[in-house]
């Protein structure tokens, strides 16, 4: 499934984005996360051991909705598949995403010695709501 236009525009600005994977029992767990895309994928950067990455790599279906700043009851779902979890240019997209939404290079929260990854997610269901 492609992305539209307006869901492409809206990655590619600090929007409000959540994902939600599931946990080994089956309950949601639910992040609040930065946003971005290549213009295929959705993508999500995060650290190697977070409980969302032990989650994926269980279980790669994932959902993300995604709203602006300024109207959060206007937002994008999209439903899919996790394709990829890499670490090849994670720091430098932390750096990226770090200056689109706060203006200033990484504040490394955690220390340097994280592992960045990037998750790429395939959507396969893409619904816009308001």
């Amino acid at each position: 499934m492609k992305l539209t236009e307006e869901l492409l525009a809206l990655l590619r600005q600090p929007s409000i984005c959540y994902i939600a994977t599931s946990m080994a029992d089956g309950s949601p767990q639910l992040t609040q996360t930065w946003v971005d895309t290549d213009g295929e994928h959705v993508l999500i950067n995060s650290v190697q051991g977070n409980v969302k990455i032990k989650n994926i790599e269980r279980d790669p279906r994932v959902a993300v909705a995604i709203s602006t700043l300024d109207n959060p009851s206007r937002y994008h779902q999209v439903r899919g598949r996790v394709t990829a979890v890499t670490m090849d240019g994670a720091v430098e997209h932390i750096e990226m995403l770090a200056q689109k939404y706060l203006g200033r290079p990484y504040p490394w929260y955690g220390g340097r010695d994280q592992v960045r990854v990037i998750i790429m997610i395939e959507p396969e269901h893409v619904t816009s709501i308001g």
